[in-house]
């Protein structure tokens, strides 16, 4: 099994978020899905092996702000997307220039799958206090 040589912080830098005139900062976080004691548990990543479950995290703080915002991440080209921790995802197949929902995306004259994915967004209500979004991938 190969292993990736790809640096886990780099996985998780491809975010970005846009609230009009307010602080946000985002925290992100990438863990390894790992079986223990007969079920699965999620460790902190250092290194990662080509068939490894991930799931990346994004948390943020917005202090004073109660504007709807959007939270976007780019799904690194090592990995392969599976899912998001929030229904309402919207996904791109495209690199962001078009958005929808996986089941109404189509790539050529086949429906989009999870491994099309290139990138994510959520929109953000205000007063959402959940503070995070989250998303599994598979390590190409």
């Amino acid at each position: 099994m190969r292993i990736v040589t790809l640096a886990i912080s780099a996985l998780a830098l491809a975010s970005a978020a846009s609230a009009a005139g307010s602080a946000l900062s985002i925290t992100r976080s990438v863990f390894v899905e790992t079986r223990s004691n007969g079920g699965l548990a999620l460790e902190p990543a250092t290194t990662l092996e080509s068939g490894d479950k991930v799931v990346l995290v994004m948390q943020w703080d917005r202090p004073g702000a109660r504007q709807p915002f959007t939270l976007a991440s780019r799904v690194p080209e090592e990995l392969a997307f599976q899912r998001s921790g929030d229904a309402s995802v919207e996904v791109s197949i495209d690199g962001g220039r078009h958005w929808g929902r996986l089941g109404d995306l189509r790539r050529g004259k086949r429906l989009a799958s999870p491994e099309d994915v290139t990138h994510l967004r959520w929109r953000i209500a205000a007063g959402d206090d959940r503070r995070l979004r989250s998303y599994s991938a598979i390590v190409r």
